[in-house]
């Protein structure tokens, strides 16, 4: 940090050529591009990010949410066998109505742009464990590493099917195999990837706590709104307090009635795309 007598010295050359050597020394985002009918992929450096990911207060942060999940106690939400019974009741029935859904979807997805059918990430669960979500593709590209490219309206990535399977959640149904293997829970915070839990965990002090319980399909955050974009942190701040609010206030009613209020975004939600 300069102190008094060098802050005198800086001039906006300084503050241009520090500029220059950070956008230097910065690390290109990298992912895969599909190459359409194939399950070849090819590596890019380009950065397809339309905006940062955040803004400009989240700074790059050690990387803490590990030591913090360590301490991460279980709640009823994570522990309770009623609901995981009824996770599992739930799915088993719901799998054989969205099965012709999926075949559908896989199929319009196959003709439009080939395989891979499904995008596979790896996201942060249940007091921390990673698991592998599982999704219907909806992109040109595959990405799960350091550099993750939040989705944003209008996204060029995304394909025509993907756009429409994306807009009516559609996409999101294999998820239901995460459900039945207690990957996750019907309801319960939305995971994230793991380079947003490192970079939100390390600005967000209570990001941690909603690791107590099996990430959902959905969630209060979702049905409150809280979803889409994330310009500033506290769009974030406030997914995570609903979250953690969910977690505190935990009931198999209130599962239901999250469920419910659910259907209806299925059909109309503005931030869905």
């Amino acid at each position: 940090m300069l102190d008094a007598a060098n802050k005198q010295d800086v001039t906006d050359g300084d503050v241009a050529e520090l500029d220059a050597q950070q956008a230097r020394a910065r690390p290109a985002i990298g992912h895969a591009e599909l190459e359409p009918r194939t399950w070849r992929t090819r590596s890019t450096d380009r950065d397809r990010a339309p905006k940062p990911v955040v803004a400009a207060e989240v700074a790059a942060a050690p990387p803490v949410l590990g030591a913090q999940i360590a301490e991460v106690q279980a709640s009823a939400a994570g522990q309770s066998t009623v609901k995981r019974g009824f996770d599992t009741l739930v799915v088993l029935v719901a799998l054989l109505f969205v099965a012709p859904l999926l075949l559908l979807a896989a199929t319009a997805l196959w003709v439009e742009s080939g395989r891979p059918i499904f995008f596979r990430q790896r996201r942060t669960g249940y007091k921390g464990r990673t698991f592998v979500i599982l999704k219907l593709r909806t992109m040109r590209v595959v990405e799960d590493g350091a550099g993750i490219t939040q989705a944003t309206r209008g996204d060029a990535r995304i394909t025509r099917v993907g756009a429409f399977l994306r807009k009516s959640s559609i996409d999101e149904l294999p998820q239901l195999i995460n459900v039945l293997k207690g990957d996750m829970s019907l309801v319960g915070p939305r995971p994230h990837a793991l380079a947003h839990d490192q970079l939100y965990g390390a600005a967000l002090p209570d990001y941690h706590l909603r690791f107590q319980a099996r990430p959902g399909l959905t969630g209060l955050a979702q049905v409150r709104g809280f979803r889409g974009e994330i310009h500033a942190i506290q769009d974030m701040a406030r997914r995570v307090d609903a979250d953690n609010e969910y977690i505190r206030e935990w009931s198999l009613l209130r599962d239901v009635q999250i469920m419910l209020r659910t259907v209806p975004l299925l059909f109309h939600d503005a931030r869905a795309y």
